[in-house]
């Protein structure tokens, strides 16, 4: 996977193949099939694997009990992201839509329910939350939705800033 990852940040994602990996690794063709039985279940893990990458968990825990403090670092970490691996969140998120990558598509859903369980967890677990922010109709789960949307449109325009979400937050929740 760490060739993989190196192949695309140094040639683009039509670098990743059975054979270039194999070649880059230096060894035959049919060992990455061992693990690997098809371009599509290469490059899928492959996917899986910048999405660990990227939204690797922080160091500081504490991230995870402040909501300010997660969008902040989860803004930071999808522009170490596009950094990383330029057009990553759109070039596959649109290749990966087709029908006959569904393994990928199913990849990437996974991903992001992780990101969007982990923004309610944080909504959750933030003490500075006013007691009465949410409600039976507006729940936190609601509310993480909306956080996960304002990312991804994000993520498309390339805009790393969180002032804005922060703001919502802060006239929401606070």
């Amino acid at each position: 996977m760490k060739t993989s990852r190196e192949l695309i940040q140094r040639q683009g994602w039509s670098a990743v193949n059975i054979r270039s990996v194999a070649l880059a690794c230096g060894v035959s063709v049919g060992c990455i099939y061992n693990y690997f039985d098809s371009k599509t279940a290469l490059v899928s893990a492959t996917v899986e694997s910048v999405w660990c990458e990227i939204f690797r968990r922080p160091e500081d825990e504490a991230v995870f009990h402040d909501t300010q403090a997660y969008i902040t670092w989860m803004y930071g970490q999808m522009e170490y992201g596009c950094r990383q691996y330029p057009g990553f969140f759109t070039l596959h998120s649109l290749g990966f839509m087709q029908e006959e990558k569904a393994d990928g598509k199913q990849k990437m859903q996974q991903a992001w329910q992780h990101i969007l369980n982990a923004i309610c967890s944080v909504l959750k677990q933030d003490a500075k939350i006013r007691s009465d922010a949410f409600t039976e109709q507006f729940t936190a789960e609601r509310f993480s939705d909306v956080l996960f949307s304002l990312m991804l449109s994000a993520l498309l325009r390339q805009d790393y800033n969180p002032a804005a979400v922060l703001e919502i937050v802060c006239r929401t929740l606070y």
